[in-house]
């Protein structure tokens, strides 16, 4: 596996028997999981299948009502240098250069660095020519190219994707894949949720199933997605509903 580009943030992410309740409801059921540096990770299942909250409980964002989450060998915070991006983006007001300024402030980058460091970002994206845009008025794949560079704003050494070309066409899905492809090949951690199998075989390098908040089957993405193990996975696999 590749070496993480940046080595002081802790690897592997681990989850031990985690469990999130949302009220009366379980969301996550003894989920046990382990993220290790190298191609990304990519979540698989039906809508309800607990993705984007595996997602939101490792960031630290949700409380795990049961279980614990290791990143590294120890127990301890989640380390500032990861980020989420989530399915539909908020835009700021503003222009899509502020929208990058104001990611680089919170991430406490030097006020005179921030004008290069927002047209490196604008170039590593592909919105070269786009700074004076007013974000808000972007397409759908724009937004998702601004919300990916804000998050690169804060060199992230772990990065959350939460269906990053949903709706989005052909083109746009197309510009979004070649962006997760250079970041993990710059060594970055991506865990990503999608409901697309074909995204999962191009970018995958392990694939992860859940259905009803478990994890059905884990495996690399040559084998999950030709030959499942599990007759859930199968049957996923083969576009049937899991219910």
């Amino acid at each position: 596996m590749a070496t993480p580009l940046h080595p002081g943030v802790p690897l592997p992410i681990v989850m031990e028997d985690v469990h999130v309740n949302l009220g009366a409801t379980p969301v996550l059921r003894g989920v046990s999981l382990r993220f290790e540096a190298g191609a990304p990770t990519v979540l698989i299942g039906p809508n309800g299948s607990g993705k984007t909250t595996l997602l939101r409980v490792a960031m630290g964002l949700l409380r795990a009502d049961a279980g614990r989450i290791r990143w590294g060998e120890s127990d301890h915070a989640v380390p500032e240098r990861c980020a989420l991006v989530f399915q539909r983006p908020v835009m700021l007001r503003r222009t899509v250069a502020a929208n990058l300024g104001y990611a680089l402030a919170a991430a406490g980058v030097p006020r005179a660095q921030r004008p290069a460091r927002v047209q490196a970002l604008l170039r590593e994206v592909g919105l070269d020519g786009m700074a004076d845009r007013p974000a808000p008025r972007l397409s759908g794949g724009e937004r998702q190219r601004l919300a990916l560079a804000r998050a690169l704003a804060r060199d992230p050494a772990v990065l959350f994707l939460d269906e990053p070309t949903a709706s989005l066409d052909p083109a746009a899905t197309l510009a979004i894949e070649e962006l997760v492809r250079r970041v993990a090949a710059a060594g970055v951690k991506v865990v990503m949720t999608t409901h697309d199998l074909g995204e999962a075989a191009r970018l995958a390098g392990e694939v992860v199933l859940l259905h009803r908040g478990r994890v059905i089957e884990t495996g690399p993405a040559s084998q999950l997605l030709v030959q499942p193990r599990t007759e859930e996975a199968r049957r996923f696999i083969a576009g049937q509903l899991l219910v």
